[in-house]
Parts: C-alpha cells; sequence; structure tokens
C-alpha cells in the first residue's frame, strides 16, 4: 500500500441480492486488502440463508461493520425513517466516502453525505445507478417523476459511475447529460473465476441462474426449452436456479407445459457450481445493465446465449449469434437448438478469451475506482482548506 492514507469507504444500497451485492463484495473485499475501512448500509428485509453466508464470509474484511436497517422497494413515508435511521448510523461512522448503488443506495448516499456537508464534515458522495431507476419508461408518469428526481440529485453528487456504456448512454437519454462528472468503468471479477467449469456427464443442456421475476426472463427461458425441442428433434433438459417473488408462478408453467421431467428447480447457489450442472448458460432478460453472470459464465468457459439489452452486446459483440431479442421465446429457441446440436457453434459465438479478461477484469475495476475515490476526496480536502483560509 502506499503512503497515503487509508480511506473510510461505506457502500450504500437497498437490496443485498445479485448483481449489486456481488459488486459491492467485490469492491469492499479489494479495497479492504489494500487496507482501507470499509463498510456496508443495506435492508434488512431482503435476502435469505444464502445471502446471509455471503455477509458472513465477508464480513471479517469490514472494518465499519455491516448496518441493516429497512429500507422498501417503492417510495413512500417509511423512506423518511430509512433516511433518518441511516444519517445516525453513517454519521456515527464518519466516512470519507459514500458510495450509493441503485436508486435508494444512491438517494441515502447522496442526501445524507450533502447533510454532512451542511455540517462541514467533507465526504465525497458517488452514485452508480446499475440499471435501476433507467429501466423506467420515461413517457410514463413514474418515469417521469423518477427522472426528475434523478436530475435534481445530480447537485448532490460528486461523481456518477456506470458500468456499461449502454447505461451511461440510457441516462443520458432519459436524465440527461450530467453537468458534473461521469465515468465508465466496467464491472469485473477476479482472476480466480478465470478457469474452466466442466459440465458433469449428467449435465443439462441449459441453465438459468438469477432471480426468480418477470424482468429477469425466466418465462422465456421455459417456452425457449419447449420450443427448441421441436426444433432440434430431441429432448432437452434444462436447469433453472434461484428463488425469488415468482417462483411458483414458473413452477406452475413448467407443469403445465409438460416440462416437469427436464426442466427442473433448484435453490440459489454459487455460479461455479451451478456452472458445472450444465452446459450452456441462457440469460433472457427484458432488461439489465451489466449482469456478473455473463462474465462469469465466459470466464468459466461456458457458451452463453443472451438478450440483446443492457450491456451484453458491449461483451459478446454487436453481431454475435449468441444475442436474441428480448421476450423472443421463437428467436431464443432457435439459438439453443443450434446450442445443442451445433458442436462449432460456441467456438464461432463466443468472444476472444485474452481480449475478455483484459476488460473484464476485477482488479481493473477496482482499482478504477479507488482513483477516482482518491481523487474526489483529495478535491473535498483542498475545498475545505480553501473555506477555512477565507
Amino acid at each position: 500500500m502506499s503512503n497515503q492514507r487509508p480511506l473510510r469507504i461505506l457502500h450504500c444500497f437497498r437490496s443485498p441480492i445479485g448483481g449489486i451485492f456481488r459488486h459491492v463484495r467485490d469492491l469492499a473485499e479489494a479495497h479492504a486488502e489494500a487496507g482501507h475501512q470499509v463498510g456496508i448500509l443495506c435492508d434488512s428485509t431482503t435476502g435469505g440463508s444464502y445471502e446471509d453466508a455471503l455477509f458472513d464470509e465477508i464480513r471479517p474484511l469490514l472494518a465499519l461493520g455491516v448496518v441493516r436497517t429497512p429500507i422498501h422497494r417503492t417510495i413512500g413515508p417509511s423512506d423518511l425513517r430509512a433516511l433518518w435511521r441511516s444519517y445516525n448510523e453513517i454519521r456515527s461512522l464518519q466516512p470519507d466516502v459514500l458510495h450509493g448503488h441503485g436508486a435508494k443506495g444512491g438517494a441515502l448516499a447522496r442526501i445524507i453525505g450533502s447533510a454532512l456537508r451542511v455540517n462541514k464534515y467533507r465526504v465525497a458522495r458517488l452514485y452508480s445507478p446499475h440499471g435501476g431507476s433507467l429501466h423506467y419508461d420515461r413517457r410514463s408518469v413514474a418515469g417521469s417523476a423518477i427522472f426528475r428526481m434523478e436530475r435534481l440529485q445530480e447537485r448532490l453528487t460528486d461523481a456518477l459511475v456506470f458500468v456499461c456504456d449502454f447505461e451511461r448512454q440510457t441516462y443520458f437519454a432519459k436524465v440527461g447529460r450530467p453537468a458534473g462528472r461521469n465515468e465508465l468503468i466496467y464491472n469485473g471479477i477476479g482472476d480466480t473465476e478465470f478457469a474452466p467449469v466442466a459440465a458433469g456427464r449428467d449435465a443439462a443442456d441449459f441453465l438459468y441462474i438469477g432471480m426468480m421475476r418477470d424482468l429477469k426472463g425466466p418465462d422465456v427461458f421455459i417456452e425457449g426449452v419447449a420450443k427448441a425441442e421441436d426444433l432440434a428433434g430431441r429432448p432437452l433438459s434444462a436447469l433453472m436456479v434461484g428463488d425469488g417473488p415468482q417462483q411458483s408462478r414458473y413452477e406452475d408453467m413448467i407443469t403445465r407445459m409438460g416440462l416437469g421431467n427436464r426442466v427442473r428447480m433448484l435453490p440459489a447457489m454459487k455460479a461455479r457450481d451451478a456452472f458445472a450442472l450444465a452446459r450452456t448458460v441462457v440469460i433472457p432478460s427484458r432488461a439489465e445493465s451489466m449482469p456478473y453472470i455473463l462474465l462469469e459464465a465466459l470466464a468459466a468457459g461456458k457458451p452463453v446465449i443472451a438478450s440483446r439489452v443492457g450491456g451484453m452486446p458491449e461483451v459478446l459483440g454487436a453481431d454475435s449469434g449468441a444475442l436474441v431479442e428480448p421476450t423472443d421465446a421463437r428467436a431464443l429457441a432457435e439459438v439453443m437448438a443450434a446450442a445443442a446440436v451445433d458442436q462449432d457453434w460456441a467456438a464461432r459465438t463466443m468472444p476472444d478469451a485474452e481480449r475478455f479478461k483484459s476488460r473484464f477484469s476485477a482488479a481493473v475495476m477496482t482499482r478504477r475506482v479507488m482513483q477516482l475515490y482518491r481523487e474526489l476526496t483529495e478535491e473535498s480536502l483542498f475545498a475545505e482548506a480553501r473555506l477555512r483560509t477565507t
């Protein structure tokens, strides 16, 4: 570590599941191992035993601890209580950096960071949307209101951090080009994950892994499996790993379509454990920013079929034959059938491994984020010193 002083970094986000939680864990682990003091503030009502185990893994590295308080998904009066509780917790931790992830986390970090500044406490305020509010339609009443709030909060923001260019361009189009600083820093994964995961002898043809909710497209996956069987001319097998609010509906869909003996469902598990259970990973999302599961699968040497949404074309290539239009189960089935019967399909469609690793490495991501933290905190200290001399 250099002779620069360690930073006190607090990550704020709502839901400790999925990609945002993975992103925060990676940043927290890398920066804690570099000697910084890191903490997490997030919702206490989301997640289960799997997420609890992930917290237990990282908790020994978090010098600022884990603060969990109720933070509801929808906007309402409960947000005022969450804001007050969070303010008291954050004030006691005295962070140098408040990094908000997702709409609710971004609001907490920026509003509380600005309140601390009123009391002459200098703290850098960062916001990473991670999709979140950007999924709303600009023409809808809800979307219009949310984007106005995003625009207003820019005044409370020292830097916006986007995880893919799609996210950045979507923000520019729906919220507006920010007057302040914004950075594009791709999600990345660790060196230990760049190792092939071989499929077992009894592996399923296809794997869906993620939250069981319509936004992620489990229903499109199930319908795609059914249609792909007809195109492939043989029975296909599939595995669905994860949990979520609409899981029972997908179970009913599997039964109704007569796929009960060929599509199995398993609870959430680590991605690399799931990769060993299938040959090809399918990401049929209706909307995404930069999903970690895509990066994890490619690093593990798994062929991937994905919706043409979010930053996925930035990873696979805009003209990749592995991309399909979202919600088009027939198009998905055609690619699934090709992957199942054509032994050369993956070689033709997957990105170059070395180029992929050089672009989507966690080492690159964490180094660039820390550089940004340093620059912002130094600017804050300079501004504070200038105020003291005037």
